[in-house]
């Protein structure tokens, strides 16, 4: 059995949802397509289709082989390109925070895909973790300090952050002018979904950083919802400027203690170390440096 054969027939038979169809599309006789599934499920062992009367579609381990295929052969196909000297080409998934690609990332992607109209982009918008290998995940971009040294980490930018609150908020409690003023206020609590870590406030004094730890109503596990807490008048946030500045420019939110500073938050590409050879995540990971660098990008430099 061809095992690159037999891939390329089931992920074609998973696309297309159906024996007939792949085997059309491949020019195959039906007959060697149904043959070549049953050797593929015998050599793994694992039942890989559901098959109907209407329909085939992928069992559970069919939709993680699935994956494990489309990588795989993605993979090949541009391994061979480098030699043929053609353009980067094939799926690319990533994943980012939803505000970064909403505000920053989304914005100037048309750029990219015209630079690069072989990429087909499948982009995940999160602050969870994700398991690069196991979804089959090309690479990440996060804020904060990285953990995990098993994966490449290339920084992209070095982002400002303030501390802001609603404008009902601070009539309610007052506009701190120093950090002495803090007492009596409240924040928004962040607090990670899966370390279970808690986040209050935190100013850069010198090389040191000062933690106040103030009251608070409302707790939430994402950043658009702390946003949203926020500007529901629940207290102080710390957030990256970006992530912010438009909602400071129509007044929704307000700006406080300018000359206190929280620390600056590091914005990261991750990628698993077997992907430093692809051009594929090369050329986004390159792109995503310079974007982030430019001053129009939306990060305050």
């Amino acid at each position: 059995m061809d095992r690159i054969n037999a891939m390329l027939v089931f992920t074609r038979i998973v696309d297309l949802g159906g024996f007939a169809r792949a085997a059309d599309s491949l020019q195959m006789p039906r007959a060697s397509v149904t043959v070549l599934i049953k050797q593929l499920e015998a050599h793994l062992g694992v039942q890989l289709l559901h098959r109907t009367t209407r329909q085939v579609s992928p069992t559970l381990d069919g939709a993680a082989y699935y994956q494990r295929c489309v990588s795989l052969l993605s993979d090949l196909e541009e391994a061979e390109g480098l030699f043929r000297g053609s353009q980067p080409k094939g799926k690319l998934r990533v994943d980012m925070p939803a505000a970064v690609g909403r505000l920053v990332v989304f914005p100037a992607l048309p750029e990219f895909t015209r630079r690069y109209p072989l990429i087909e982009l499948e982009v995940g918008l999160s602050d969870r973790p994700v398991d690069l290998i196991r979804e089959g995940v090309d690479c990440v971009v996060r804020g904060g300090l990285t953990m995990d040294d098993s994966l490449v980490a290339r920084p992209l930018v070095m982002m400002d952050q303030v501390t802001c609150a609603s404008p009902d908020y601070l009539q309610a409690h007052g506009v701190p002018q120093s950090l002495e003023d803090l007492s009596g206020h409240q924040v928004v609590e962040y607090f990670s979904s899966v370390s279970g870590k808690r986040y209050g406030l935190e100013f850069q004094a010198g090389d040191e950083v000062r933690l106040i730890d103030l009251p608070k109503q409302v707790s939430v596990n994402s950043a658009e919802g702390y946003l949203a807490a926020c500007m529901a008048g629940y207290g102080l946030v710390q957030t990256p400027h970006y992530h912010v500045a438009q909602l400071v420019r129509e007044g929704r939110l307000q700006e406080v203690l300018g000359d206190c500073l929280p620390p600056r938050l590091a914005l990261t590409a991750l990628y698993p170390q077997h992907r430093q050879l692809s051009s594929r995540v090369r050329v986004f990971v390159d792109w995503l440096v310079d974007l982030c660098g430019r001053p129009g990008s939306g990060f305050r430099h």
